[in-house]
């Protein structure tokens, strides 16, 4: 019809015309403008209509006019026939809310019967319909549709055209919708194809005006989109097409389409040159996995994050005494901006972590192990600082091959097998030579109420750090061919980096194990305990000194408490009796807020932790918000692959002022964050005993409130052959702190969950601040300009 309608507005002949029914493939309702400014919307009628064979054709109609070609809706097709149902749902047949996208499934009076001797087929595209009568079914259309906060649904296109990028999901319809909304565009196509690193983004375009010099026109379609898309879902390449190649049928033929070339490739990447480029650039290779890296790529458009960008700070600073504060990342986010930025920046190798001799049977303790020892004696039957693991194991379970794999897990990292022991004011670690966990299943009698109950169990069993182990393993038989693994480890000696990796080479050696081999595991250069000696000797050569002195300027001498409004008055000593509450964030939301932190040159925690320190003095109505921020503290390469407890907190202060806008208190947020990075190696507990807080067992010292930012690249589990592996869900039942909003960042989509003291907090005061939070969130995207105090929270 595009063509004929370029032809039609050529034309000074009259249209005899009476209706233009629209179907087959998805409309782009604003490329009908020339129609519509010629013809108008009465004579003819156009008709947008969808449907499919399966609902026997038609499912739904809407007629369109002027007014469509203003709406946000680039595709809006109707309400349902008379005699048929439609639901947008969800991978669960939940519906969705407004604003977000769903699958459209159709019920009702126009269902074929299935499919001609496909029974399998048949059983997967015709469900039971879950809200219909007994009997009634739904047929799944794998089509992707808004319901948009105005009442219009809006075709986005086929599941099966949902690709992900770098990680993210990403619907290629709404990147059309963007492209076909430029003045320049004329129609446009977005396609992925596979790259020189993995899928990428073509987009092809059939300019409005076909003499346009190409080079230009594409320059400014990019800046065009990425004002409005972060850089992920702008096309690494656009084509210019006269036209679209078509079928016999007259469809858009999508194999014909020409695949972006070996000159548009070399035209985007631009090869480092020098050996210093060359260097830099196969260490971001190697810290964000991808297979090359060129000069004007970015290095947070590549994926990287804080944690990321530390390692790669370690690493350049390890393999070639060159010296990258994060602050300059930030500013030099390019390869070659930040090899320019590293030329003049020449500092001492740092010395490698020293192995020590095991001639002596105590070691030093760690200042984080010191603290968690303090705090054990303090309650030794409490579960607060226990780090569990949990794991649905589908297939059959070679127990002899596990025992094995822990075997060598527990040789291969003296941390699993550490005791402690006071000998007079002083304690140390006591490292032994064996002390292997022994793997017994216990058989489940019941059902899921019987799995939660021996994860709690296994999880809430006390530790004993004189006697140990440490690390305890509980297996549960659910049947012949499946189990549920529980690792529980105490903080002493371990973290949550320690918890994936410890799973990783579980893993790692029961494949090799079960195949009758040894896993192929590189040597570990130290031990946690020499990491601990170390730590002590750096620090006290004046390390401690400069990096106390920014901490003691930025929190002063006061600290006071958060005083967030309870159910209950604080007891007088934490119990650490705690909830969990996961908070579902709806897709667009996070890809909404990824975007604003690449306009606003941070990333996706600092707005995350911004908007929750926005949240807390809304509540408090405190000037002063302070929260515990923990951070990996893996910035030397020779701690990256052991157990141990390496994770320090940060205390990350900001100054909330309700006339404030939200921008400006993110750029305060970014500062805080980039500055306590440079300054992340002093210890919590040394921290404490410089400010010393007036200490109160009612509460943490120098915070009460922790944010917790995760993202995806430690969460994958490693696949087994035979075996499927996934997380087993629990109910946390403890709580450090008085309140802990948790997120992570997986396959892109954002996640979320608050940790609450219940000995404060009842779960409908929890789930009332989890939705003023996300209304809080949604008033940030929509203006990030907006006062604090005028951002929504009703």
């Amino acid at each position: 019809f595009k063509q004929l309608m370029h032809e039609a507005c050529a034309d000074s002949r009259s249209n005899a015309l009476r209706y233009v029914v629209f179907g087959g493939e998805a409309l782009d309702v604003k490329a009908l403008r020339p129609w519509f400014d010629k013809y108008g919307d009465a004579a003819p009628q156009l008709i947008n209509m969808y449907g499919i064979t399966e609902t026997t054709v038609h499912v739904t109609y809407r007629p369109l006019s002027l007014a469509d070609l203003e709406q946000d809706a680039s595709s809006p097709i109707g309400e349902p026939i008379a005699d048929l149902s439609w639901y947008l749902l969800d991978g669960d047949l939940n519906p969705v809310p407004k604003g977000c996208i769903g699958e459209l499934y159709v019920g009702r009076a126009g269902l074929a019967r299935g499919y001609l001797n496909r029974g399998d087929l048949t059983a997967l595209r015709f469900i039971p319909d879950p809200f219909g009568d007994s009997g009634a079914r739904l047929y799944r259309t794998g089509d992707l549709a808004q319901y948009r906060s105005d009442g219009v649904i809006e075709y986005v296109g086929r599941i099966d055209h949902q690709v992900k990028i770098r990680g993210f999901r990403i619907e290629l319809g709404e990147i059309e919708a963007r492209l076909n909304a430029l003045a320049a565009v004329r129609e446009a196509l977005v396609l992925a194809q596979e790259g020189p690193s993995g899928q990428q983004l073509v987009g092809y375009v059939i300019p409005a005006d076909p003499r346009e010099e190409q080079a230009g026109l594409r320059d400014r379609i990019k800046t065009q989109l990425k004002a409005d898309l972060p850089d992920y879902m702008v096309p690494t390449h656009l084509l210019f097409l006269e036209q679209w190649p078509l079928t016999a049928n007259g469809k858009l033929d999508r194999k014909a389409l020409p695949s972006a070339d070996a000159s548009q490739v070399q035209q985007d990447y631009v090869a480092p040159q020098s050996e210093l480029e060359q260097q830099i650039a196969a260490i971001w290779q190697d810290v964000l996995k991808v297979e090359r890296v060129g000069l004007s790529d970015n290095f947070f458009e590549l994926g990287g994050h804080s944690l990321l960008a530390t390692q790669m700070v370690s690493r350049i600073r390890q393999a070639l005494g060159l010296n990258l504060q994060l602050r300059q990342l930030f500013e030099n986010a390019s390869l070659e901006a930040c090899v320019a930025a590293l030329v003049d920046s020449d500092v001492a190798r740092p010395a490698s972590i020293p192995r020590l001799s095991r001639d002596q049977p105590q070691r030093p303790l760690s200042y984080a192990q010191q603290r968690q020892w303090f705090l054990w004696q303090m309650e030794p039957h409490s579960a607060a600082y226990h780090i569990p693991a949990a794991l649905r194991i589908q297939g059959a379970l070679d127990l002899p091959a596990l025992q094995q794999s822990f075997a060598a897990l527990v040789q291969r990292h003296e941390s699993l097998r550490t005791t402690f022991v006071q000998v007079d004011e002083q304690a140390f670690q006591v490292i032994h030579g064996q002390m292997n966990p022994v793997v017994i299943p216990q058989v489940l009698d019941g059902g899921n109420e019987q799995i939660q109950a021996f994860v709690r169990q296994q999880i809430a069993q006390p530790f004993d750090l004189q006697n140990g182990p440490l690390l305890r393993v509980g297996l549960l038989r659910v049947a012949a061919d499946e189990h549920v693994l529980v690792l529980t480890q105490h903080h002493i000696v371990s973290d949550g980096w320690s918890m994936q990796l410890l799973v990783q080479e579980l893993i790692q050696g029961y494949a090799a194990y079960s195949q009758g081999e040894s896993p192929a595991l590189a040597e570990l250069p130290i031990q946690y305990a020499d990491y601990a000696v170390w730590q002590r000797q750096w620090m006290d050569a004046g390390e401690r000194e400069k990096q106390l002195a920014y901490w003691t300027d930025v929190l002063g001498g006061e600290q006071p408490l958060l005083a967030l409004p309870t159910d209950r008055p604080r007891p007088t000593r934490q119990s650490f009796a705690g909830a969990r509450l996961a908070i579902d964030l709806p897709q667009a939301l996070g890809q909404q807020l990824r975007q604003l932190a690449q306009r606003e040159g941070s990333t996706l925690f600092m707005v995350l932790l911004a908007s929750f320190q926005a949240l807390l003095h809304r509540y408090s109505g405190q000037s002063d918000i302070r929260v515990g921020v923990p951070i990996a503290n893996r910035n030397r390469v020779e701690t990256e692959g052991l157990i141990g407890f390496f994770v320090n907190t940060q205390v990350l202060k900001a100054e909330v002022d309700p006339q404030q806008r939200f921008s400006a208190l993110l750029a305060q947020v970014k500062q805080a964050a980039i500055d306590a990075e440079a300054h992340q190696d002093l210890p919590f507990e040394q921290l404490v005993e410089a400010l010393r807080p007036e200490r109160n067992l009612s509460h943490s010292p120098l915070f009460q409130v922790l944010y917790n930012h995760q993202s995806v690249a430690r969460q994958a589990l490693p696949a087994l052959p035979g075996l499927v592996i996934k997380a087993q869900d629990w109910e946390s039942q403890t709580a450090q702190f008085d309140l802990t909003l948790d997120t992570l960042e997986a396959e892109g989509e954002l996640g979320a969950a608050l940790t609450y003291a219940t000995d404060l907090f009842d779960a409908s005061t929890v789930q009332r601040l989890a939705e003023h939070w996300l209304n809080l969130l949604h008033g940030i995207v929509a203006d990030p300009r907006q006062r604090i105090g005028e951002l929504p929270l009703l």
